[in-house]
């Protein structure tokens, strides 16, 4: 992600950001629906719209986790980006898992 969000030229990262504040201000409302936890939002840029697939994290849904961005060239959203961002969300939850896990045996020592 941090890779791509540093190509984007500084107008269209305004872009993404106003694109994510609505997504966080409407629950959700103002993204699709792609899969299990998964949605994207579009963001228009000035010569290019860019999709941002992401999942909702937190104890209350608060957190937008931001899980692949990509340059929209067709119509639907191509597998491959969702299958991507569904292994990443399935990493990220496992990590934080492990995390627990280590932080609950510490407590214990």
């Amino acid at each position: 992600m941090l890779d791509f969000i540093r190509k984007v030229p500084d107008g269209d990262k305004a872009a993404i950001l106003a694109a994510m504040k609505e997504v966080r201000r409407e629950v959700v409302r103002a993204a699709r629906h792609l899969q299990g936890e998964l949605f994207e939002v579009r963001a228009d840029g000035e010569r290019v719209i860019y999709r941002i697939l992401f999942a909702r994290e937190g104890e209350q849904s608060q957190v937008l986790l931001s899980l692949v961005a990509f340059n929209k060239k067709t119509q639907k959203t191509p597998i491959a980006q969702i299958e991507l961002a569904a292994r990443r969300l399935r990493d990220w939850r496992s990590r934080a898992r492990d995390a627990d896990s280590f932080l609950d045996i510490s407590k214990k020592a």
